[in-house]
């Protein structure tokens, strides 16, 4: 079932699907929307399954007043009655799960968490690629950033799906700073999290990346580690029975379970 749900003084689409067991949160990163789970959902039925599209990214309208992508998800599960769920967050997703969990640790049944951003990690200045975006972003040109997208974050092949998600993300990229309030660094917390986690991480992912879901997983106690062979920063589109097949595995887990580590 399709739904828009207030958040603020604005508004996000949602699909919430019925079925049984923890309800499985779907969470997209910032170079796609939520239909980057496209080829994972059909292999979740008979699960309870919610995602939502971001304030600006494909098909929630663009934000009007301040958020937080923690606040959001906050607004979603309460507007759904969701108490316990299991997180599942890729990128930009992936930072909100754990936000989330490091805010409400009572609520997770688990995490599994793809290529995940993760505020407070040092990461390098890339003054290059920063002002190649600037450049791009300053001219608002969506073609030119898709463009930039598919180099940085594609190295697996640049085929129609991949570009699909970066022209829904794009557009939310313009305004995002005006409005998108930053969520609390989560670096330095990791070792509190005590919920089942697992890390994913494609073996094309940029280095630097790959490099932030090996230290988050090194940091998460009992965190089971998963390199994805052959992909990017898109592991849903390029990995979507492995990445389907683990997300069932801990839906299934107890909550007291810790996965070995690999």
């Amino acid at each position: 079932m399709e739904l828009t749900i207030p958040v603020g003084q604005d508004a996000v689409w949602a699909e919430h699907l019925a079925g049984d067991g923890v309800p499985i949160v779907l969470l997209h990163p910032g170079i796609g929307d939520s239909r980057v789970w496209d080829p994972v959902v059909p292999g979740l039925s008979g699960h309870r399954v919610v995602r939502y599209d971001v304030r600006g990214y494909g098909r929630s309208p663009q934000p009007t007043g301040e958020f937080s992508l923690l606040g959001d998800l906050e607004t979603v599960l309460e507007q759904l009655n969701l108490e316990h769920v299991l997180l599942v967050g890729c990128s930009m997703g992936g930072g909100t799960a754990l936000n989330f969990t490091l805010a409400h640790p009572d609520r997770v049944h688990g995490l599994v968490l793809l290529c995940p951003g993760v505020s407070g990690f040092p990461m390098p200045e890339e003054p290059e690629l920063d002002a190649e975006y600037d450049v791009l972003a300053a001219k608002r040109d969506v073609e030119g950033l898709v463009q930039f997208g598919l180099r940085h974050w594609a190295a697996a092949g640049s085929d129609d799906a991949v570009a699909a998600q970066l022209r829904a993300a794009v557009p939310a990229w313009f305004d995002q700073g005006e409005y998108l309030k930053p969520d609390p660094p989560v670096y330095d917390r990791l070792q509190e999290i005590q919920v089942p986690s697992v890390v994913m991480v494609g073996d094309k992912d940029r280095p630097i990346l790959a490099a932030v879901a090996g230290g988050t997983a090194a940091r998460i106690p009992g965190c089971e580690f998963i390199w994805l062979p052959g992909a990017d920063h898109f592991p849903s589109l390029r990995e979507p029975q492995l990445v389907t097949d683990t997300i069932l595995r801990f839906a299934g887990a107890s909550p007291a379970a810790r996965p070995a580590v690999q």
